[in-house]
């Protein structure tokens, strides 16, 4: 066989195997979606209808479900904001539970993407709201034969609204996941002290005072609408008066407490008490991630650019730590 034959029978087999390499790899894929189901979700609260995203994994038995709540603003249920990106953390941590056979559900709150319409206006949101609709979505999902254990897992501030909910929801288990310990208007103070200039963090400083104190200020500067619009001050009224450590020390179940130590907007101590206020939780904290879940440097512009790229993989420990906690729960 000469040169020229022989190298076209190796391109030949090398473009067969490629072949059925990529059959194998559809029959796979096809193979690992057909074990999943895949559905909308839906839960009428009585002032308005909540939309969600199903994913149940085939089994004959009862699987655990978590239900997933994601951060602050008008945050997603795939973890996504129209003002700082697409990142899809919250559809891929699904779908990690999925594949060791846990379902989740994950929802679009009240006034935002698909449930905009149960609160179109943003001054009749409230942290009790958010609270009333996670414990709905508790009981629905606690009273479907399809799945066992119910666990509460939020992200950021969802973190405070599953650890408000767990208790009336007798949820068995709840997960922290970049959830801050101390109160927002706290946060809020020791965030804009590093970034604005002294004249705006005096006015910054005085409208925290007044809606801590539960008043709102319609003196609100150009630079900071963003954050003290007069349309948002009510839902921050209600959100400075929670204490999420007092909350999370008040819990009876088994927690988790899950931070990274590249998150820019929450810390590590933060976590710390967490477990501080309830010693008996679990503290795992994972070297290298972020806010969104991904292993990234500290640097400050790929920080940023996480945030916008979908692509990029979840942290493995993640999956790992919460895998581990929840095959804890069906041992007890």
């Amino acid at each position: 066989m000469g040169a020229c034959e022989s190298n076209r029978h190796l391109v030949h087999d090398g473009v067969m195997m490629l072949r059925v390499l990529a059959l194998s790899l559809t029959l796979f894929t096809g193979f690992a979606q057909a074990t999943v189901l895949q559905r909308p979700i839906t839960l009428n609260t009585g002032t308005g209808e909540l939309f969600g995203s199903l994913l149940l994994p085939k089994s004959d038995t009862p699987v655990p479900v978590v239900l997933i709540i994601s951060g602050s603003g008008p945050t997603d249920r795939d973890g996504n904001n129209p003002d700082g990106g697409r990142n899809d953390s919250l559809k891929r941590l699904a779908w990690v539970l999925a594949k060791h056979n846990i379902a989740s559900v994950r929802y679009d709150k009240r006034g935002v993407a698909a449930s905009l319409a149960a609160t179109p206006d943003e001054r009749n949101l409230s942290v009790e709201a958010y609270v009333a609709d996670a414990e709905a979505w508790s009981q629905k999902l606690k009273t479907d034969p399809r799945f066992g254990q119910l666990i509460l897992l939020g992200h950021s501030e969802g973190a405070l609204i599953a650890t408000l909910a767990a208790p009336s929801a007798d949820a068995a288990g709840v997960i922290s996941l970049s959830g801050s310990a101390r109160p927002v208007d706290e946060v809020l103070r020791q965030q804009l002290g590093n970034r604005l200039p002294p004249p705006l963090m005096l006015r910054s400083n005085e409208l925290l005072d007044s809606l801590k104190a539960g008043h709102t200020d319609d003196n609100v500067p150009p630079q900071l609408e963003v954050i003290f619009r007069p349309s948002v001050q009510p839902y921050l009224i209600s959100l400075f008066r929670q204490d999420p450590s007092a909350a999370f020390a008040r819990l009876k179940m088994p927690a988790l407490i899950v931070q990274g130590s590249h998150d820019i907007q929450v810390g590590v101590g933060d976590a710390k008490a967490l477990k501080a206020a309830k010693p008996d939780a679990t503290l795992a904290v994972i070297e290298g991630m972020n806010h969104v879940m991904r292993i990234v440097p500290n640097d400050v512009k790929r920080q940023l650019a996480s945030y916008k790229d979908p692509n990029l993989p979840l942290a493995a420990e993640l999956g790992t730590r919460i895998i581990e906690f929840i095959d804890g729960l069906r041992t007890r």
